[in-house]
This record gives structure tokens, C-alpha cells and sequence, in this order.
């Protein structure tokens, strides 16, 4: 079977050596001693309670946190649902961006009244739009780091601010920039901030809640006082080990940065295209984006043929609403640019992508496009 080219790394990243050299080496441990639960006082529950203790400390190191501050998680969806239970019970009102998140969106939306700000054709919010949405019942403000279709990055720290001078929670969702852009949980000063270890190369089932020193929510999962009471449940002992391994490679000296660089430089050449074949449009701010990820709108053309082209060529790519999973459902975040909605390609680089990959895509895209286009005529 030739090489496949997977460019879908904002949808997951695959495991790295790291994450899987953490795991191997945890469960022969366990074979050997056993790993027991680390809420116990014996050899095997220590054990495994310094193992969990040394990932918080991974993980808050990479993003600039206490580790006190880390509430492990089954992953950003828990996460965004504990932020909007724990904010929905100081008040009835929330805010957020019309590009947000689904998780965030819907969570929002079923646990009270909500007010939803509007973006510009780049996907970006007004500043200014969005504090005047906060009322008197406001609880909570949720603003994503940078957006998971078209990458735009938001102005996070001028709304964490605002707020904070206003006395009402901000949630931030980085699970798209965490391992992408450097972070400073500390220094931006938000009340809670959602992750994915699976995003930047860690296992699928496990992420984090980052809640700032001194707030205090109701947990979402009740049952127990694991996390220091925070979030109830065994910890998933074997997924936060790995998480704290890729965190743990990626603070270790400047490598974040040189990842950033050249995913940056990849997906640049992805970019390029918009200049090189007709109908094909940068989404989003062609600037100030997560280094990651570009979206293509392709004009003349459905998406289906042009992922099963793609796919036939070995190049792995996404279309469409980024939280719909066999069908193709327009995005939400696109309608909310005042863009086509149903015709983008999501081109997604990562830590495992070569200039190879990006070439097969840049190769084979013009010609589907073309084939597909002649057929329409």
C-alpha cells in the first residue's frame, strides 16, 4: 500500500513516540507492580498517584499554569461542559461566538439564556460587540483561542481583561492552539481554559480543565473526590501519564516554536493555491491564524467528490462542519462568516507532517478540481 498523506491533524493528531513510549512503559510497570487507584495509601495506589502528579506538573508547565490548577478530564468536551455547569450556576447568562465551538455552543444553549455575537468575513469578533453583550446576570463569557475550521486567531487577552475588570468568569477554548502557539494560563489571566491531549499528538480520552487559582465551580461528574473534588472518577491513569509525556517534550526547549514554524510554513504553501488556481479562496484571516490549519473555499465544485478524489490520491482532508462526522452538514462557522458554508476543504498540518505531504496535496488538488469542474459543465 503507497504512503498515505494525513493533512486532518486539527480533527486528531496521530499519537507520538512519546505518548506511545509513555504508555508502553506504564503498562509494563503495571505489570510488574500494578498500578492500583491513585486515591489509595498503598505501594500500587502511590504509585500510581506520583505518576498522575508528574503529568499535572507536565501539563501545567507547557501551559503556563500552576499545577493545582490542572483538573484532569476526559477531554475538551468534558471540559467545555464542566466550564458552562460551573459558570450556569452563578447566573442564567452566557456569551459566546457565533464560530464557537459546537460543544461550547450547545452546552451554552441548554443551560440558560444566551447571547450569541457575530463575526466579520474572517471570523473574528468585535471586542467591543461582545462586552456589550455582557448583563448584570451574565455569568460566563467564552471566547476560543483560535477557531477549528478557518484558524482565526481572536483577541483573547483584550476580552479576559475586560471581563475580569467587569467580575464576570471567561472561559477560553484552546484546544486547537495548546502544542500550537505558546500559552500563559497565568498571565492571560482567564478562569477557565479547556484542552485535548489528542489535538497536539497525545491519546484520545483525556484532557484538561484549567481553573484559575481561587475560582470555585460545582463539578459536572459527582460520585467522588478525585481531582480534589473537582471532577469525580478513577483517573484515567494511562491517558494523563502520555499527556504529560507530549506536554513534557513540547515545553522541552524551543521545540513548540520550531513545530510552530514549520507547520506555518506548511500550510503557506497550502495557502498558495488561492493564488495559482481559479475559484479557490483563502476562509479566515490569512494572517493572524493558528499555524496549522487553512481553509479553502472551491468554488464550482461539492465537497464529497473532492474528498473522495483527495482520498483516491492518499491526502486526507475535511470538509464541512467540523463536528459533523459521516455527513457533510454545512458549517456553522462558515454561515456565521457570511461565506459558502458548503464548499471548503479544511487542510490541517501537524508534528508528523513532511513537505512530502503537503506536496501530494498540492499536486492533486488542481487536477480533481479541473475533472470535477468539466464533468459540472
Amino acid at each position: 500500500m503507497s504512503r498515505r498523506h494525513y493533512l486532518d491533524h486539527a480533527s486528531t493528531s496521530p499519537l507520538r513516540p512519546e505518548a506511545r513510549d509513555a504508555l508502553t512503559q506504564l503498562l509494563e510497570l503495571g505489570h510488574d507492580i500494578g498500578l492500583g487507584d491513585p486515591g489509595r495509601i498503598h505501594t500500587e495506589g502511590m504509585t500510581a498517584r506520583g505518576l498522575v502528579e508528574d503529568a499535572r506538573e507536565q501539563v501545567a508547565t507547557l501551559l503556563g499554569a500552576r499545577s493545582r490548577e490542572v483538573v484532569f478530564t476526559s477531554g475538551a468536551t468534558e471540559a467545555i461542559a464542566a466550564a458552562v455547569w460551573g459558570g450556569g450556576s452563578r447566573g442564567g447568562h452566557q456569551v459566546f461566538a457565533a464560530v464557537e465551538h459546537s460543544a461550547v455552543r450547545e452546552h451554552a444553549t441548554r443551560a440558560g439564556e444566551v447571547t450569541v455575537v457575530g463575526v466579520d468575513r474572517l471570523g473574528r469578533i468585535d471586542p467591543e460587540e461582545m462586552l456589550r453583550a455582557i448583563r448584570p446576570d451574565t455569568a460566563m463569557v467564552h471566547l476560543q483561542w483560535g477557531n477549528h475550521e478557518v484558524g482565526t486567531l481572536q483577541p483573547v487577552a483584550e476580552v479576559v481583561a475586560a471581563c475580569r475588570e467587569r467580575g464576570v468568569l471567561v472561559h477560553v477554548d484552546a484546544a486547537q492552539a495548546a502544542g500550537r502557539v505558546p500559552i500563559a494560563f497565568g498571565d492571560l489571566g482567564a478562569d477557565l481554559m479547556s484542552t485535548s491531549a489528542h489535538k497536539l499528538g497525545g491519546p484520545t480520552g483525556v484532557g484538561a480543565l484549567l481553573v484559575r487559582r481561587g475560582v470555585r465551580l460545582p463539578p459536572l461528574l459527582l460520585g467522588g473526590d478525585q481531582e480534589r473534588a473537582r471532577r469525580a472518577g478513577h483517573e484515567n491513569t494511562l491517558g494523563v501519564v502520555a499527556f504529560g509525556a507530549v506536554a513534557e517534550a513540547l515545553a522541552d526547549g524551543d521545540r513548540l516554536g520550531a513545530e510552530s514554524t514549520a507547520n506555518r510554513r506548511q500550510s503557506e504553501r497550502v495557502a498558495a493555491l488561492a493564488g495559482m488556481v481559479e475559484g479557490i479562496e483563502i476562509l479566515g484571516d490569512p494572517h493572524e491564524r493558528l499555524p496549522h490549519i487553512t481553509c479553502l473555499a472551491v468554488a464550482g465544485v461539492e465537497p464529497q467528490p473532492v474528498l473522495i478524489g483527495l482520498d483516491r490520491a492518499g491526502v486526507s482532508v475535511h470538509s464541512g462542519s467540523s463536528c459533523a462526522s459521516e455527513s457533510l452538514e454545512p458549517s456553522p462557522v462558515l454561515e456565521a462568516m457570511g461565506v459558502d458554508a458548503h464548499r471548503s476543504l479544511r487542510v490541517s498540518v501537524g508534528w508528523s507532517t513532511t513537505d512530502a505531504d503537503v506536496d501530494a496535496f498540492v499536486e492533486a488538488l488542481p487536477g480533481i478540481v479541473t475533472e470535477l469542474r468539466s464533468l459540472a459543465g
